[in-house]
């Protein structure tokens, strides 16, 4: 079903997209905790749906899946960001034994290895800028942490966001189903199938990373901490969510995790057996995700590519600030269900098959 737009329609859409972008650029900062209710709103739904195609009413659907999403959510916050935070404080601590240990132990192998000079490498600039900027980091994070302390007001703007997300992510779960019925008939009829078509298009790609990549790489952190964790490297959780968290791009969680956690594993043990435990910890995360996770997760919805991706939340950051990185995919996903609309509209015109 083909629609008609006419010239004056074009500009009128035109001009309320220019006009909504800047508007969503001026309410910037406070639309911040409405977007993160509208998110996990949008993540909760589906689960609320099934609870309530097993017979639960809408509201016992929504507070049992809320109660879920809030207990994963302090469990983060109380257990898992602490443990991360204490991680990355012991590596700065140890970062000059580490680059001691570089350049008595590892730049000699090299050097004897390759035929290096010694003189030409060099750590101990290194080291001593290091150890400034950490001192002057712990000045920056004290003056800050006064500073926040000082001002109530931007405590208070804190504390409203924290108590705002919960409220809001509760009536938009609720409610979820009713708006979107409500935007729905607000739509034209005219135009009423394209736009359900195209916005049906939009959620399957938003799906595979919100509902499916978040939790695939979420689950491959997972796997590759335990498994670090069992190789006893020091760092593991830290090495871990992090090649989890960048493996939303393929592969690139893999050869960040092998890459540092094989120095990490040599440089706490000095031996060759450790690192080929940490690539066994990688080749079974890999693979169960290949096998397991991908399949069972996102199945074969189709997504955005990766490059789109890294540059769309690069983008939004460097345009918005974290309100475009919240924005970044939702917006880079309807930009290409619209792009390949006009694709098709392009090759089934006439300039383009006369």
């Amino acid at each position: 079903m083909s629609v008609k737009i006419t010239d004056a329609q074009k500009w009128l859409i035109l001009v309320g997209i220019i006009a909504t972008g800047y508007l969503l650029y001026l309410l910037a900062p406070i639309l911040t905790p409405f977007l993160l209710s509208a998110f996990l709103a949008y993540i909760g739904d589906p689960a609320v749906d099934r609870l309530e195609n097993i017979k639960f009413s809408r509201t016992v659907s929504v507070i049992f899946v809320f109660f879920l999403m809030l207990v994963i959510a302090l469990s983060f916050v109380l257990i898992v960001f602490p443990l991360i935070e204490e991680q990355i404080r012991r590596l700065l601590m140890r970062l000059p034994e580490m680059i001691d240990w570089i350049q008595s132990e590892f730049i000699p192998w090299i050097t004897q290895r390759f035929g290096l000079q010694a003189d030409s490498i060099n750590l101990d600039g290194i080291k001593q800028s290091l150890t400034g900027h950490w001192q002057a980091l712990g000045n920056i994070a004290g003056k800050f942490l006064t500073k926040i302390s000082a001002s109530g007001q931007l405590i208070l703007l804190w504390v409203s966001y924290i108590l705002l997300v919960p409220v809001v992510t509760f009536y938009l779960l609720r409610d979820w189903d009713v708006i979107v019925t409500k935007v729905r008939k607000l739509i034209p009829r005219r135009y009423e199938f394209v736009s359900v078509k195209l916005v049906k298009e939009c959620d399957a790609v938003l799906s595979e990373f919100f509902r499916g990549q978040l939790l695939v790489m979420f689950a491959q952190g997972v796997i590759y901490s335990i498994g670090l964790w069992i190789v006893g490297l020091e760092f593991s959780l830290l090495i871990g969510m992090t090649a989890g968290l960048v493996s939303f791009v393929p592969y690139l969680g893999a050869i960040v995790g092998i890459v540092v956690a094989t120095i990490a594993a040599f440089m706490q043990f000095h031996d060759i057996a450790h690192i080929v435990y940490v690539l066994i910890v990688f080749g079974i995360g890999q693979t169960l995700e290949g096998v397991v996770l991908s399949p069972l997760l996102i199945g074969d919805r189709i997504g955005l590519h990766p490059v789109a991706v890294i540059f769309s939340v690069m983008a939004g950051a460097q345009l918005f600030g974290f309100f475009g990185m919240l924005i970044a995919l939702p917006a880079a996903a309807v930009i290409v269900v619209l792009l390949r609309h006009f694709h098709d509209q392009y090759l089934n015109s006439n300039f383009y098959t006369p």
